[in-house]
């Protein structure tokens, strides 16, 4: 057994962090508190202002002639990275600052938020993004509708089943940054540097945005995808739309299972703590 397992099995010695205890699959009791309406508002609010953000910033980099007068791939990516860090450091301790429905999932199954908050969520979520990109599409009417609307699509050249790997990958890459950054051990550690889970959380969005813009347009998050396809609603932003759903929840999956169950030894964990039990 590792040494580990071993020292977390004998009463917590030299643990200095606290494992929270798995929330209620079902807690209807989160239905009578104002807090967690207060997360669904500040989860709205939050895909709001990311969609609006990231999608004008798409829309006025798509409508320059000129290839060096937009701010590019790179200005793109930015500005999604940027305002997740942004979004993420000013909600987190309101409502850990999911602001992505694949994040959300992929916390569920690790049992950090009950299914009734996590269903709120992802509603609160596409809500948000649907109203952040309508705003663009009032603000920006012809050039919105002259350049893509900022909607997902497998681009040209490229397969759905890559298309559907490059999602899965990006999801995983951000899921699995979102539960190292919020581990409680990490956190123990590092809590007198208050940005430092909203950081990696926004590099990880930035560095995928910049792997697969030219495969997807970077979906990673349902709600971003599911907002721009309803405003713009074309058929070409329909037609692959299933891959930026089943792209980020299997993604997410993974990182759910390679964090718990892999550097946290869940399952190690729980084998242990039977073993050492001298009842069983």
């Amino acid at each position: 057994m590792s040494k580990e397992v071993m020292e977390e099995g004998q009463s917590g010695l030299r643990k200095d962090y606290v494992d929270p205890p798995p929330a209620p699959l079902i807690d209807v009791a989160e239905l009578s508190l104002w807090s967690f309406y207060r997360a669904l508002i500040a989860e709205f609010i939050a895909t709001l202002l990311f969609l609006y953000v990231t999608i004008a910033t798409v829309i006025g980099n798509n409508k320059q002639t000129k290839v060096c007068d937009g701010v590019g791939i790179l200005g793109i990516a930015w500005a999604f990275g940027g305002m997740i860090f942004v979004l993420v450091y000013c909600t987190a301790g309101i409502s850990g600052g999911h602001i992505n429905p694949a994040v959300t999932f992929g916390l569920f199954l690790a049992r950090k938020v009950s299914l009734i908050r996590a269903v709120g969520y992802m509603v609160a979520q596409c809500a948000g993004a649907i109203v952040g990109v309508g705003l663009v599409k009032a603000f920006m009417k012809h050039d919105y509708n002259g350049h893509g609307g900022g909607a997902n699509s497998v681009q040209s050249g490229y397969s759905r089943g890559t298309a559907l790997g490059a999602e899965i990958i990006g999801t995983f890459v951000l899921v699995y940054t979102v539960f190292s950054a919020t581990d409680p051990k990490r956190s123990a550690r590092d809590s007198h540097i208050p940005v430092l889970a909203p950081l990696p959380i926004g590099f990880a969005v930035f560095m995928v945005h910049l792997a697969t813009i030219p495969i997807t347009g970077t979906g990673i998050n349902p709600a971003r995808s599911f907002g721009a396809a309803v405003i713009y609603n074309s058929e070409k932003a329909w037609n692959d739309h299933w891959i930026f759903w089943v792209g980020p929840f299997v993604g997410a999956l993974a990182a759910a299972a390679y964090h718990q169950y892999i550097l946290r030894a869940a399952a190690i964990k729980a084998l242990g703590s039977f073993r050492s039990n001298p009842t069983n």
